[in-house]
């Protein structure tokens, strides 16, 4: 198997607080992974390590055979990044804000150019090209700034719950995005709380819970016969208990004649 990401005993303190417990994730070349995990479980912290926005406190990160924190500039030129909580220049037009991040890629202009015409076609922002970003709504954000992360063509795109407050219209062009990506051989990793999306989109899960990865491989491989999310509920835990304990008095209405 050749690997896109590999990460050993990858870990990182916040204070007194362990937020990634020594995290060996593996993830294959081409295929669209999923990092799923309750929320704290360590998903964005982990992903801030692998594409260097965050230095860990220990262990071992790797793309495409090269140390994120040894090699930076190999790295960085290999990766593309949607972060949870986007920040993008908002006093640039969607079409400015492609061109300026194509520049600074050292791209030529007229292959920014093009590229980011076809960027902003296939995720429909053609009408929406020389408006503001400060304009746009979550879901041209989410798309807006995917595209910027693509115009590069990067071997490893990571996206931090890509899908959080994107409507379905939007949400769709973005699947089909990635999908056309993945079947180039590109390697997408996304993380995400909603195990229906992973079951509809991934080939490859990880299940991340208390900072460690509890399960990972194929699809199949993880839910075994189970839906993901009743997988999911028995690696984290959350199949104990049936929630009836205590809230007795939750919708009971005292009988004073109302």
């Amino acid at each position: 198997m050749v690997e896109a990401v590999r990460t050993d005993a990858l870990y990182k303190r916040f204070g007194q607080q362990v937020a990634v417990a020594g995290v060996d994730l593996v993830v294959p070349a081409g295929s669209f992974a999923g990092l799923v995990g309750p929320n704290g479980a360590g998903k964005t912290t982990t992903l801030s390590m692998i594409t260097g926005l965050l230095r860990p406190d220990g262990g071992l990160a790797e793309i495409g055979g090269f140390n994120v924190w040894r090699d930076p500039v190999q790295v960085k030129a290999r990766i593309g990044v949607l972060p949870e909580g986007l920040r993008l220049f908002e006093r640039l037009s969607g079409r400015e804000l492609l061109h300026y991040n194509g520049r600074l890629r050292g791209i030529p202009k007229a292959d920014v150019e093009q590229r980011a015409e076809e960027l902003l076609r296939v995720m429909d922002l053609v009408k929406s090209a020389d408006k503001l970003v400060v304009d746009y709504s979550t879901g041209m954000r989410k798309k807006i700034g995917l595209a910027a992360a693509l115009l590069h063509n990067p071997d490893v795109l990571f996206l931090d719950e890509p899908f959080e407050g994107v409507d379905p219209v939007s949400a769709n062009t973005l699947t089909e995005v990635l999908r056309r990506y993945t079947a180039s051989g590109s390697t997408v990793i996304f993380s995400s709380h909603v195990m229906d999306l992973v079951e509809r989109l991934c080939d490859w899960v990880s299940v991340m819970s208390g900072g460690h990865i509890v399960a990972q491989g194929a699809l199949d491989e993880v839910r075994a016969g189970r839906t993901l999310n009743q997988a999911f509920l028995e690696l984290v835990g959350g199949s104990r208990g049936s929630g009836d304990e205590g809230l007795s008095w939750l919708g009971a209405k005292a009988e004073d004649g109302r």
